[in-house]
């Protein structure tokens, strides 16, 4: 996995960088994966636009991802890796011993035809899911479930990696990709390696309809609007705002803590990631 940049032929293409993708051994995907995905438009239930600069895009279909890997101790073996318009990171295809066809989360390095296999006995290799307990400390996890038989959770998106580097009773100390240090049960499953897709930070859309068919519409600045529309709209010529930045609401953007306090998750944290 490379990137790739172009001589500047068109004002487009100037500052485009692609990935090289020739990590991906098959183009179309198994159908039997497949489920529709609707497209919201970042309107809720109501018809109300909750999450803004959404739409348009792609059509696209969702592909299911065993992110349980709860078939234990069955061998599967890695058919193909593939693209996903859903997610950063790769997927990649396994064929169990079964018959059974499942999606995973593709681990960085991992190779055609290479054996993964889930359970307490599974050696410690890129792409096979043990138990926190049964991993050695210092290695490099993801797909991390936060409740035993959930499913993984943390540790997803493309080149993230969490660290186990501790045990202590019933928990495991994990360091996670934002710094933060946080306690797991030691039954919970998490799959050996780092996250594929490394490279994908580096990729540099080029231009204003890339955006478009990845489904993110224009943003337009709070100080470009009129005072109706927005707190920090309105006045002569080009200003600054006026006041301290907010959101179209007036509740403030820069330093305004949002979390709720006292939560259950809080006994969990030992380090926080702005410490």
């Amino acid at each position: 996995m490379g990137l790739k940049k172009y001589k500047a032929t068109t004002p487009s293409i100037r500052y485009r960088v692609d990935l090289t993708n020739d990590d991906i051994t098959k183009d179309s995907p198994e159908k039997t994966l497949l489920a529709p995905l609707k497209r919201t438009g970042g309107r809720n239930n109501h018809g109300r636009i909750t999450a803004y600069h959404r739409g348009g895009g792609h059509k696209r279909h969702y592909r299911i991802i065993d992110f349980k890997r709860k078939k234990l101790d069955i061998p599967a073996t890695v058919e193909a890796i593939e693209y996903d318009p859903n997610r950063t990171a790769r997927i990649a295809l396994l064929h169990y011993a079964d018959g059974e066809k499942r999606y995973i989360l593709a681990p960085d390095g991992l190779k055609l035809g290479a054996k993964l296999i889930s359970g307490e006995k599974a050696a410690i290799k890129v792409g096979n899911a043990l138990p926190l307990e049964k991993i050695p400390m210092g290695m490099e996890i993801h797909n991390i479930e936060m409740v035993s038989g959930k499913g993984g959770q943390i540790a997803r998106s493309a080149g993230s990696a969490s660290q186990l580097i501790a045990k202590e009773g019933d928990f495991a100390l994990v360091k996670m990709p934002s710094g933060e240090i946080r306690k797991f049960r030691l039954n919970c499953y998490a799959t050996i390696g780092q996250v594929s897709n490394v490279e994908w930070l580096n990729v540099s859309l080029g231009k204003a309809g890339r955006s478009r068919w990845i489904g993110r519409r224009p943003k337009v600045r709070g100080v470009a609007m009129n005072p109706i529309d927005h707190p920090m709209g309105g006045g002569e010529g080009k200003s600054s705002g006026g006041r301290h930045p907010c959101s179209p609401w007036g509740q403030k953007s820069k330093g305004l803590k949002t979390r709720k306090k006292r939560k259950k998750s809080d006994a969990m944290i030992i380090k926080r990631r702005n410490a």
